[in-house]
This record gives structure tokens, sequence and C-alpha cells, in this order.
């Protein structure tokens, strides 16, 4: 028995050393061209001349224009943010608290529009932003980024069903609105929910490519996930400039994630369990 339990633990730890190995090449990969200088055309894999090599950093500062990527992705980041806190709490404190017809229809067709692919519609989306005059402008990311994701009801509804009626039936009681009881209960009751949202969300435009690259071509509307686009063409790309601007635009969201990543593990997790 015991010889089975020792082979079983020499199993389950290669797989975990394999597994590691699989998620940390691609980083490892980058930042060892990163610091390559463009003469040396050796294997993607050896070693750089000199780790001090910075030049490809330069460059990238000076051709893709890193800072104004930057100042352009955390706009669309923060009035995103803003959108989906007000819109999703709203509308999950509607659907969770106010009784009305049609409630299991709203709630059926929040699923069903999670569960459509996202290209099936971009030609409709694409038409739309259009016809609203927000094609090659800040806000047709910000758009998409509060309408077309139903995420944060998700989240917010998960939260909600936690929360005790009987604080809306007391607070009804002294007589305060709906509106009062949504602005003085149950949003500061969110907060754990919110906090869940702003990081999920921070992650998920930080990295987003599709949206900025097909709605926003201008040069000066660039963002931290087209500025790659900057050093490839059809024909060749510059891999040591790509691998210079992953490893920039890389660090943010590793900063942000390990130290709050145990903030989105207990507001996934707490929003789940019934109290």
């Amino acid at each position: 028995m015991k010889k089975k339990w020792d082979l079983l633990q020499v199993i389950k730890y290669v797989l975990l050393a394999i597994a590691s190995l699989v998620v940390l090449f691609p980083p490892y990969v980058v930042v060892l061209n990163a610091f390559k200088s463009t003469d040396e055309n050796s294997s993607p894999f050896a070693l750089p001349a000199s780790f001090l090599n910075f030049e490809n950093f330069r460059i990238v500062f000076e051709k893709a224009h890193i800072l104004q990527a930057f100042g352009n992705t955390f706009l669309v980041i923060g009035v995103s943010l803003i959108g989906n806190i007000v819109f999703g709490t709203m509308v999950s404190y509607a659907i969770g608290r106010i009784p009305f017809r049609g409630k299991r229809l709203i709630m059926a067709l929040f699923l069903i529009a999670s569960i459509i692919p996202t290209i099936t519609t971009q030609v409709v989306i694409f038409s739309l932003i259009q016809s609203l005059g927000l094609f090659n402008t800040l806000m047709a990311p910000i758009v998409l980024f509060v309408g077309a994701d139903v995420l944060q009801i998700v989240i917010y509804m998960q939260f909600i069903r936690n929360i005790p009626y009987e604080l809306d039936e007391s607070a009804m009681i002294d007589g305060a609105s709906l509106l009062r009881i949504y602005r003085s209960i149950i949003l500061p009751l969110l907060g754990p929910a919110t906090v869940t949202l702003v990081i999920l969300k921070t992650i998920n435009i930080y990295n987003e490519l599709y949206i900025p690259f097909l709605y926003m071509p201008k040069q000066n509307l660039v963002m931290v996930s087209t500025s790659i686009m900057r050093f490839a063409s059809n024909n060749q790309a510059q891999w040591g400039y790509i691998c210079a601007t992953i490893l920039i635009i890389m660090i943010p969201t590793v900063l942000l994630y390990l130290f709050l990543q145990r903030y989105i593990f207990a507001g996934v997790t707490n929003g789940a369990v019934k109290g």
C-alpha cells in the first residue's frame, strides 16, 4: 500500500512539473527574444548575447507609442468599469428584487446572449457602431465592453441572491424608496462582487485585441494589445520588438493578478455559496 501511494505521489508531481513547464515556457521564450538584437539570428530558444541590451525596448517606446497606448487603454478600462458597475448593479437589483412580468424571459435572453458566438454577430455590431458614428473613436470599445457583456450581471446576481430580503422590507417599512434601498443597502453589500468584477474586466479589456483592432484602426487610437501590430506585417514579423512589447504590456497584468488573485477567488466562491 505504501509503494502504491509513493507511485501516486511521483505521478502527481511529474504532472505538476509538466503543467508548470507548459505554462512558463512561452514567457521564457518572450524574455529571451526581447533582449536579442536584430543581428542575432540564432534559435529562438538560445540565450541572448546580453540581458543588458535594451535597444528593443527603446525602439518599442518610440515606434509603438507605448505611453499613448497605456493612456488609451486605461481610459477605456476606467469608463467601461463605471458603466459595468452602474448598469450591472441596477439591472441585477431590478431582476433579483423587483417582481414584474417577463423577468424569466429577460434572464433567458441574457443567458442566450452569453452563449451566442461573438463572431456570428460582428457584421450587425459593426454596422451599428458605424451608424452611431462611433467607428474610429474610443467610445466604440467602451460601448461594446459595457453593453455586449453580461458578465457583470451574472456576478451581481449571484451576490444579490445571498442578501436577505428582510433588509429591503425593513427599509420599506421606514419609508425608503427602491432607489434609496439600492443606493444605501444593495450597492454597499455588493462591494466584494464589484472588486471581483473590476479585476476580471480589467484583465479582459486589457488583453482584448479583436475589438480595438477592428473598431479603432487609427494610429493615435492605439491600445496596448494593438501596439504589437506595429511590428508585424503580411510578409515578416520583427520578433525582437514584438517580444519586447509583449514583455512591457505583460508586466501590469502579472502584478495585478499576483497581488489581487485572492480577491478573485474569494469573490467568485463567495457569490456561489449561499449563506
